[in-house]
């Protein structure tokens, strides 16, 4: 099955080259280049996915991203947002509201079709789960018994980076801000800096230090937080 998505961007060019490439990796495509236009496409095509850009004109793409995030029908369909470099505040702010990913101004043509198969594949719940267990690559996270493996060996984790590493491979690709891991994994039970955060992954990283491909896999993300990348 084809997947339809969605570009949204005033610059012809940028709609042009994205266009392009989402044809030649046999996507369908669909444009509007202002947010009111956006907004009419998704309720009548229900794209598979959209990439927004932030700086649209009539309704903005922070505005564009609140909507739909905030209706049900429309809510589960992914987003990745394109931003210039100095909009560090509305990258965030996008990912707050739950866009899964962003690419900053001028991006390679390569790695947004990257991210657009991985936004798709988290999408269509392409990891394998059975059993009440989730596996991608040489992880494997036992939900009933609350344990991790890391190719075969049992990964000695506390509760907080149990919840941690399952947040980040059940959203390959995802990028989290801090203060969302922290509301996501930690709950209203902590009040504190985010720094908390940073060293839970930095134990994570260590604890699966023998397979450097997957600990490798929590990717910093400069200016935002994290994300787990395809492993």
């Amino acid at each position: 099955m084809i997947s339809n998505i969605l570009v949204v961007d005033d610059e012809p060019s940028i709609v042009e080259l994205i266009e392009f490439n989402l044809q030649k990796t046999g996507y369908h495509v669909l444009k509007a280049e202002n947010g009111h236009e956006a907004l009419q496409l998704v309720r009548t095509n229900k794209p598979d996915l959209i990439i927004l850009d932030l700086m649209i004109p009539d309704i903005d793409g922070i505005e564009v991203c609140r909507r739909l995030k905030g209706q049900q029908e429309t809510a589960a369909i992914p987003i990745i947002m394109l931003t210039a470099k100095n909009e560090e505040v509305d990258k965030i702010v996008g990912l707050e509201l739950g866009a899964d990913d962003y690419m900053t101004k001028p991006f390679s043509p390569r790695e947004l079709m990257a991210r657009v198969k991985a936004v798709l594949r988290r999408s269509h719940k392409d990891s394998v789960q059975h059993d009440g267990e989730l596996v991608v690559g040489k992880l494997r996270l036992n939900f009933s018994s609350y344990t991790a493996y890391l190719d075969q060996e049992k990964l000695e984790l506390t509760p907080k980076e149990y919840e941690l590493l399952k947040l980040f491979i059940t959203n390959v690709g995802r990028a989290y801000t801090r203060e969302q891991l922290l509301e996501k994994v930690w709950g209203y039970e902590y009040f504190g800096d985010t720094r908390t955060v940073d060293v839970h992954v930095r134990h994570l990283r260590a604890k699966m230090a023998a397979e450097p491909k997957v600990a490798e896999a929590i990717e910093t993300v400069r200016g935002v937080g994290y994300r787990f990348s395809e492993i």
